[in-house]
């Protein structure tokens, strides 16, 4: 792979001399280079370097690890085109747990706090897409994002990424744009160490990847200046212990921006969707998701304010509750930094949060600077539970073709702990990142 990397980079189309023509610039690395009548080869280089530190009350972490993602993309003008990309984490040192499940593996060091980068090597996409003006149809091992990730989504956070053995339409029919999928396997982000079924304890099993039958169906369009999504999530596990995440949801949301004066903008967004038992899950509930956010942007500074409800079926199965629950969610994204909800606790959750952004223009030593501070207010949707709240921070720039960030997450619980693992946490990542 590595020497099909370096001629692919280096490659360039090669012609006679011509006197009066200047010989052709050679080509930006990682940029596509022709190899044939109406034939590119593409490069893909994903780099990241990070250190992430856990600090809770019984434990700590860190971790430095490293990620590259490699691999080539051949297209022909037709719109047909062949991706193949590999990827691998390397960590150096020991000194935190990369499974936050038990597992008989070297990685699996309970006596450090959780931070789910373990050591790794994988095929992450492999994948044949046709794309034309109307629509695009991909088949295979593919990255999918859809909408802010909340439903489903890449985990691009983590430095294993969670890809999807299936096959995507995409296609526009007018002014309504129509996105459909179907997913036999979930490929998380625990990789190779996660995949040994005997490794693991009795009633739980391999989390490498999940076997199902999975359907995503989204719709969108225009009413003036407000943007519709109408969704629906299917999702039918086939592994005995993840059965309870088999769920049906369907939804909608709706989102505007609308220009107040110069350099003013006023956004809006609106969501709701139900979600119950579906497939084989043993767990009969039915529970309400609610989203709406505002934010105003004054040229560089963002204010944003908003309140996102998991809500909980306190009637499940008797007397017990079942919340709202994403497992196929980029969950990083959603609901603090500190990661204390990827796991939506029975008695769900309402997020109450409030955050400030603003980029900084004119530092030609940073370019690219910005900064964001968002605060969570994190309750309970039935019970009166107080669980806590939490302080985010971030800083990023660029320095040439390298992504510099420095991110802080703090976590306090209030009271006794409502939900397993609901604890005071810290955690502080820098990391630098370069891709083509």
């Amino acid at each position: 792979m590595r020497k099909i990397l370096t001629v692919a980079a280096l490659a360039a189309p090669l012609g006679f001399a011509q006197p009066a023509l200047a010989a052709p610039a050679a080509p930006k690395f990682g940029a596509p280079v022709q190899v044939g009548d109406g034939f590119t080869l593409d490069p893909i280089i994903d780099a990241r370097l990070r250190w992430e530190h856990v600090d809770q009350p019984t434990t700590d972490a860190d971790a430095v690890t490293l990620r590259l993602r490699a691999g080539v993309e051949l297209k022909h003008v037709s719109g047909l085109s062949l991706l193949v990309e590999g990827e691998g984490t390397l960590a150096i040192g020991a000194d935190y747990n990369a499974f936050p499940f038990a597992v008989a593996v070297k990685q699996r060091r309970p006596q450090f706090s959780t931070i789910p980068d373990p050591e790794n090597i994988d095929l992450n996409r492999a994948q044949i897409q046709y794309k034309s003006k109307a629509a695009t149809l991909t088949l295979g091992r593919q990255r999918i994002n859809i909408d802010d990730q909340r439903w489903v989504g890449s985990v691009g956070w983590r430095q294993n990424e969670q890809t999807f053995d299936a096959v995507r339409g995409e296609a526009k029919l007018g002014p309504v744009a129509l996105d459909a999928t179907y997913a036999i396997s979930q490929r998380t982000i625990f990789g190779i160490d996660a995949g040994r079924a005997a490794d693991f304890a009795p009633g739980t099993g391999p989390r490498q990847h999940y076997k199902g039958d999975f359907v995503f169906l989204n719709a969108t369009g225009k009413l003036g200046p407000i943007n519709l999504r109408a969704f629906s999530y299917l999702l039918d596990y086939d592994p005995s212990f993840f059965l309870a995440n088999s769920s049906q949801t369907y939804g909608g949301k709706a989102t505007g921006s609308f220009a107040l004066a110069k350099k003013v903008k006023l956004n809006l967004m609106a969501s709701y969707a139900r979600q119950s038992d579906y497939g084989k899950n043993p767990v009969n509930y039915a529970a309400d998701y609610i989203a709406g956010e505002a934010g105003l942007a004054v040229d560089k500074l963002t204010l944003t304010g908003g309140y996102e409800e998991l809500g909980s079926d306190r009637t499940a199965a008797a007397g017990a509750s079942r919340a709202v629950q994403t497992p196929m969610a980029t969950l990083h994204k959603l609901n603090g930094w500190a990661d204390m909800f990827l796991t939506t606790p029975n008695k769900g959750l309402r997020d109450y949060y409030a955050g400030v952004a603003y980029k900084f223009d004119g530092v030609k030593a940073l370019p690219g600077l910005n900064a964001a501070v968002i605060w969570h207010k994190f309750d309970s949707d039935i019970g009166h539970l107080d669980y806590g709240d939490e302080w985010d921070a971030s800083l990023g720039f660029k320095v040439k073709q390298v992504a510099i960030l420095a991110k802080y997450a703090n976590y306090k619980r209030h009271g006794a702990a409502d939900f397993a693992g609901d604890q005071d946490t810290e955690k502080f990542w820098l990391q630098a990142e370069v891709s083509f």
